[in-house]
């Protein structure tokens, strides 16, 4: 995709709150078909951006741009509000049917009777949710109310649907499952998403790009991949999972490995930088490994440190190691793993991890 897929922009983007500014946007664009993620810490902006995209807060500068006509009166607003559609945390339904409520959009729209019922059971079989057609929204649990949200969202067909949070309120299983039925769902109707949340896992599983914001700016942006493994700042790298971020100088840089003195030691990185530089060295977790000897067999770790477990947590499926190495170093491991090498805090390991693995941010 290239901006010519472009169907909404923003251009100088302010908004004030009581004299505080709240967002500060130069630029940003959504292109057709695109599923993008908006991640950032509470008070980032996230929502002020969903609500200015949906002409439901007005900025008290910039322009919004919807398919190169700029939405600035009050018919070119009811017309664009017309051709999107938002879900917000938590649903938002009538009190009456599943039914009705699916319909709701397609009658204020003028639509026939039958019209209105192929589109609402196609959508509430799209969401496993036909058999509930006409039982009381009052009556729903929490996931079977978000999936009428959902149906009635996307059965008007809209361009462009806005999703506030959809699925935090919800368990895992329930949340893990409409994930699975939104992302099928978009897939095949090609429709653009744009998506506040604080789940990584659903901005990595779902998205096109994800967009970082931070004080009301967009700090970051690009594909999830670029996004997690190349973070542009070390906020940006603390905020996507990089639980080990040391504070370093570059000693020497012989042939695209970079020696960066931390702590007293050197780690290795693969970039070019000059001697005396302050960097930030960042390290996820999985690309950390351990072992409880240390060979001098050649192994593609150039780094190599002893360390001792001062704790271990739960992480599900994994178990969290925060190490001492002489400076602080996270790892995951697999339950496996933890039960063959007999870990325990206090436990004295080897750690290790690649050049590559280390990720390098030029410090202010």
């Amino acid at each position: 995709m290239t901006l010519k897929d472009t169907i909404l922009s923003l251009e100088n983007l302010k908004v004030e709150l009581g004299g505080v500014s709240i967002l500060d946007i130069p630029s940003f664009f959504i292109r057709e078909k695109e599923f993008i993620s908006v991640i950032g810490p509470n008070g980032s902006g996230k929502s002020t951006l969903l609500l200015v995209l949906n002409c439901l807060a007005r900025p008290v500068k910039g322009q919004i741009t919807y398919r190169k006509e700029a939405i600035a009166s009050r018919d070119a607003v009811f017309n664009y509000r017309r051709k999107v559609s938002m879900v917000f945390q938590e649903p938002l339904l009538f009190d009456t049917t599943v039914y009705k409520n699916v319909a709701s959009g397609l009658k204020i729209r003028g639509m026939k009777n039958d019209e209105i019922r192929e589109r609402v059971m196609r959508y509430l079989k799209c969401f496993n949710i036909e058999h509930l057609a006409q039982r009381s929204a009052r009556k729903l649990s929490g996931g079977e109310a978000q999936r009428a949200s959902l149906a009635r969202a996307f059965a008007i067909e809209p361009e462009i649907i806005f999703l506030d949070e959809p699925f935090s309120a919800l368990d895992p299983p329930t949340r893990n499952a409409l994930t699975d039925d939104l992302d099928k769902i978009l897939r095949e109707t090609g429709i653009t998403a744009l998506m506040v949340t604080h789940d990584q896992s659903e901005a990595l599983r779902m998205s096109d790009r994800i967009v970082v914001m931070n004080n009301g700016s967009i700090v970051q942006q690009g594909t999830p991949l670029e996004v997690m493994n190349n973070p542009s700042n070390e906020f940006v790298a603390s905020f996507v999972g990089m639980d080990t971020i040391l504070e370093g100088r570059v000693v020497n840089s012989p042939e695209g490995i970079v020696a960066i003195s931390v702590a007293g030691v050197e780690i290795d990185a693969v970039g070019n930088y000059h001697p005396g530089e302050k960097v930030y060295c960042c390290i996820r977790p999985e690309n950390v490994s351990i072992e409880l000897n240390h060979s001098d067999q050649k192994t593609s770790a150039r780094n190599i440190f002893p360390a001792v477990i001062n704790d271990i947590s739960s992480l599900g499926p994994f178990l969290k190691l925060t190490l001492d190495c002489g400076f602080p170093l996270v790892s995951y491991v697999t339950r496996e793993a933890y039960t063959s090498l007999e870990l325990q805090e206090g436990k004295k390991v080897f750690a290790s991890f690649k050049a590559t693995a280390v990720h390098v941010i030029h410090g202010k």
